[in-house]
C-alpha cells in the first residue's frame, strides 16, 4: 500500500464509527424467499394472506409479523405453530440461499475504512448463521444481534441499541442499512440514519417516505458511489470537526 493510502486509511479510523446492517433483503436475496415460506405457513394453518402482503411486512419480527397480517381477531395459540412452520419450511432453503451482488466486497470496504460492522436482523439461531455462511464476510463481522438477543423486534429500535452498544459507537456516528420501512423506522427511533436499498423489493417512494437519508439499487451500488455517500460524508464531516 502506498503511503499516501495509509495516511488516507489512519484518518479514517480516527473517529470511531459502525455500519449496523439488517441482512434479509439488504445483504442476502431473500426477501421473496421469506414471503413464499410464510404464505406456505399461513396455509398450513388454515389462513389465505396475500402474498403481497406478506412481502411488506418481511423485516418485522414474527410476533410483530403475524400480528399485523392476522390482527387480533385470531387463535393466538396457532401464532408459536405458524411460526415454527415458516421457520422448517425456510430451513429448507438454507444451502441455497445467495448473497446479493457486492455485499461481502461492501463490509470488507467498509471494515476497511475503519468502520466497526454490525449485523442486526429479525433472523434467529440457525437462520442467522446460514445467512453468514451465504455471504461469506466474517472477516469483516464485528458482532451480530438477532431476535434472540432483544426484547421487541423491529419496528421497535431494540436491535439498533444492542448492535451500537456491540460497536462501542453512539447513534450520531453510526449509520444502518437496510431494505425495508421497519428498517427505516427501527434506525430513527434509535437516532440512526438509514441509508435504504431496493433489493428487497420496497419501492423508493416508499422508503424515502419513511426518512431514508439516501436510496441505492443493491450493496454493489452502495459500494461503487462510497465516498460520496452518507457513509462518505460522515468520515469527511468528522475528519474535518476532528
Amino acid at each position: 500500500m502506498a503511503p499516501q493510502e495509509d495516511r488516507s486509511a489512519a484518518e479514517r479510523t480516527t473517529v470511531p464509527l459502525a455500519a449496523v446492517f439488517d441482512v434479509d433483503g439488504t445483504l442476502a436475496d431473500t426477501n421473496y424467499l421469506h414471503a413464499v415460506t410464510w404464505w406456505e405457513a399461513f396455509h398450513q394453518a388454515g389462513h389465505r394472506v396475500a402474498m403481497t402482503d406478506i412481502h411488506h411486512t418481511v423485516g418485522m419480527g414474527s410476533d410483530r409479523l403475524i400480528d399485523r397480517l392476522l390482527g387480533d381477531d385470531r387463535d393466538r395459540d396457532q401464532d408459536a405453530s405458524i411460526s415454527a412452520a415458516h421457520t422448517a419450511v425456510y430451513a429448507t432453503w438454507f444451502d441455497r440461499l445467495a448473497a446479493l451482488d457486492g455485499a461481502a466486497d461492501l463490509l470488507r470496504a467498509l471494515a476497511g475504512r475503519g468502520w466497526t460492522v454490525v449485523l442486526a436482523t429479525s433472523a434467529q439461531g440457525a437462520e442467522l448463521q446460514a445467512l453468514r455462511r451465504a455471504i461469506d464476510a466474517d472477516d469483516a463481522i464485528h458482532d451480530a444481534t438477532s431476535a434472540d438477543d432483544v426484547a421487541s423486534s423491529k419496528p421497535a429500535p431494540d436491535p439498533v441499541h444492542q448492535a451500537l452498544e456491540q460497536a462501542g459507537v453512539p447513534p450520531e456516528r453510526a449509520l444502518f442499512v437496510g431494505d425495508t420501512v421497519w428498517d427505516v423506522h427501527a434506525a430513527g427511533r434509535a437516532g440512526v440514519g438509514c441509508v435504504a436499498l431496493l433489493s428487497g423489493g420496497i419501492a423508493r417512494a416508499e422508503l424515502e417516505e419513511a426518512g431514508a437519508v439516501a436510496v441505492y439499487r443493491d450493496p454493489a451500488a452502495l459500494l461503487a458511489a462510497l465516498d460520496d455517500s452518507p457513509f462518505g460524508r460522515m468520515e469527511n464531516a468528522l475528519r474535518g470537526a476532528g
